[in-house]
C-alpha cells in the first residue's frame, strides 16, 4: 500500500502535485505549514459544504419536514457558525459558551436547540434571555428550575424532553448515551412522570421528545429500534394525556471512516432506516407526522479537517519499536488516547516516497499515553518532515487543552487554493491571561 491510497479518507478532491506534495482545497499542505507553523488545523470548505447538503439531500427528499443541527460540540467558532447558518441549518448547544457564539454571530436563536445533562441556573437564564429556540430538558432538577424562571420572568418556552430509549448502539462505552445506565436523558421508570410534569407547568409548551443513543454508530437497528420505542411512548402518552408530538428529534451519532480498512454506511442508509421506520410507526399508531430533527456533528466535518505537524525527534528501538515524535500529540488530539481512535497519516511533504515499515506517531507531552497512532506503515521519517493526520476536523479542537502550558494551534479554512485564518494560535499571554500574582 501507498500513502496515496490513503487519500479516500481525506478531504474530498485532495490531491498530489508535481512536487509530491500533499494539495487540500488548492493548498500545498507543504506550503500551509511552512506560513501557519505546526501544529496547525485546516478545514476544506468544499468537503464541509458537501456534507452538510448530503445530508439535507438524503433526509429531506425522503422526509420534507426537516430540521439539520449541527452538533457543535464537534467544532464551533464564529466562521463555523456563519457557515451553518448560510447552509441553512440549526445548532444544538450544550453550555453557556457554546451558546454565546451563536450569539456573538447574530446566529438566528429560534434554530439554537439547547442540551446538556447539568444545565446551571445561569445557562437556563441566558437560554430564556436570549431566547433560545428550544430547550432541551434532560432531568427533573432542570424542569423544576426552568419551571420557575419562566413562571418568575412571563414567558413561555418550548421544549422537548430527553428521554433515555434503552438501546445498546455498539460503540465505545465513553461515546455511548442511549443505554439505561447513563448519565444523559430522563430514566425509563420516570418518562411518564416526566410529560406528566412538563405539560402541567405553566409555561412550558412541551412539543416533542428527543434521544440521542452515542457516537460512531455504523449499524441502523439502534435507531430503528430507538425510534419505534419513542413513537410507542408518545402514543401511549397521546391518549392518557392528550400528548401531541410535534417534533421528533433523533440525535446524531453517524459513522463516519476514519481508517481505509474500515468504511462507514453512507448517510443515505441511516436517512432511509430512520424516515422509513418513523413513516411506517406513525400510520400504524395513528399519529400525525412530526417534524424530525437531526442532530450530525462529526458527520459534517470531520472529513474536512486535517492536522499538520511536524516531525522532530525519530527514536528507533532496535527490534522494539521506531517512535517518530511530532510537535502536537494529545495536546491537541486527546482522542487516540481517550477513545482508542485508529487515524490515517501521510507524510505531507513526501508522497511518493516508499514505505519501508512501521512506526509509532508519538506526541510530545510528559505522558506515556501520549501516541496519536500506533503501528502505522509509512516512509523513512527525518526531522522537519510535515506530517499530515486525517479525520482531524471533529472534537480534536474542542478537546485540546494547555498541558504543559501548550498553545492551542491555529486552524485555517481553504476553499479554491486560498488559506483563510478563523482562530489563530495561542500565545504565551493567552496562557497567563488568566493569572493573578
Amino acid at each position: 500500500m501507498t500513502m496515496i491510497t490513503r487519500l479516500p479518507v481525506y478531504p474530498l478532491g485532495t490531491k498530489v502535485n508535481r512536487a509530491g506534495h500533499l494539495v487540500i482545497g488548492g493548498c500545498d499542505a507543504t506550503d500551509l505549514a511552512a506560513e501557519f507553523g505546526t501544529p496547525l488545523y485546516l478545514y476544506d470548505e468544499f468537503t464541509l459544504r458537501s456534507k452538510i447538503n448530503e445530508f439535507k439531500r438524503e433526509f429531506g427528499k425522503r422526509y420534507p419536514d426537516l430540521l439539520i443541527l449541527y452538533a457543535s460540540k464537534a467544532f464551533i467558532n464564529g466562521a463555523m457558525a456563519l457557515i451553518m447558518n448560510e447552509e441553512g441549518l440549526g445548532l444544538d448547544v450544550v453550555s453557556e459558551g457554546e451558546l454565546g457564539i451563536a450569539k456573538s454571530v447574530k446566529f438566528p436563536m429560534k434554530r439554537v436547540y439547547f442540551h446538556g445533562n447539568n444545565k446551571s441556573l445561569r445557562e437556563l437564564e441566558l437560554g430564556l434571555k436570549w431566547k433560545a429556540g428550544r430547550i432541551v430538558v434532560d432531568n427533573f432538577h432542570e424542569l423544576e428550575m426552568l419551571g420557575r424562571l419562566v413562571k418568575e420572568k412571563g414567558v413561555t418556552q418550548d421544549i422537548l424532553l430527553r428521554i433515555t430509549p434503552g438501546v445498546d448502539p455498539h460503540t465505545h462505552q465513553y461515546t455511548s448515551t442511549g443505554t439505561i445506565d447513563s448519565k444523559f436523558g430522563i430514566p425509563l421508570p420516570m418518562k411518564e412522570e416526566a410529560i406528566k410534569k412538563a405539560m402541567s407547568t405553566r409555561g412550558l409548551n412541551l412539543v416533542g421528545l428527543h434521544f440521542h443513543i452515542g457516537s460512531l454508530i455504523y449499524e441502523t437497528e439502534p435507531y430503528v429500534e430507538s425510534v419505534k420505542f419513542i413513537l410507542n411512548f408518545a402514543a401511549d402518552m397521546k391518549k392518557k394525556y392528550g400528548f401531541i408530538l410535534k417534533e421528533l428529534d433523533t440525535g446524531g451519532g453517524f459513522a463516519i471512516q476514519y481508517t481505509i480498512d474500515n468504511p462507514a454506511p453512507p448517510f443515505a442508509s441511516f436517512a432511509e432506516a430512520l424516515t422509513s421506520t418513523i413513516k411506517a410507526e406513525c400510520r400504524r399508531l395513528k399519529l400525525k407526522l412530526p417534524r424530525l430533527v437531526i442532530e450530525p456533528g462529526r458527520s459534517t466535518v470531520a472529513q474536512s479537517g486535517v492536522a499538520l505537524y511536524t516531525v522532530g525527534v525519530v527514536k528507533d528501538i532496535p527490534g522494539i519499536r521506531t517512535y517518530v515524535s511530532v510537535d502536537g500529540g494529545m495536546g491537541d488530539n486527546i482522542r487516540p488516547a481517550l477513545y482508542q481512535a485508529r487515524l490515517e497519516a501521510v507524510v505531507a511533504n513526501r508522497m511518493r516516497a516508499r514505505m519501508t515499515g512501521k512506526v509509532t506517531i508519538s506526541g510530545k507531552f510528559c505522558e506515556s499515553g501520549d501516541i496519536l497512532i500506533r503501528d502505522i506503515e509509512l516512509p523513512a521519517m527525518k526531522a522537519g518532515d510535515i506530517l499530515a493526520v486525517a479525520g482531524a476536523g471533529a472534537y480534536s479542537i474542542p478537546e485540546s487543552m494547555n498541558y504543559n502550558a501548550f498553545c492551542k494551534p491555529p486552524v485555517i479554512l481553504v476553499k479554491d487554493s486560498k488559506a483563510r485564518l478563523i482562530r489563530r494560535r495561542e500565545t504565551l499571554e493567552d496562557i497567563t491571561r488568566c493569572d493573578i500574582i
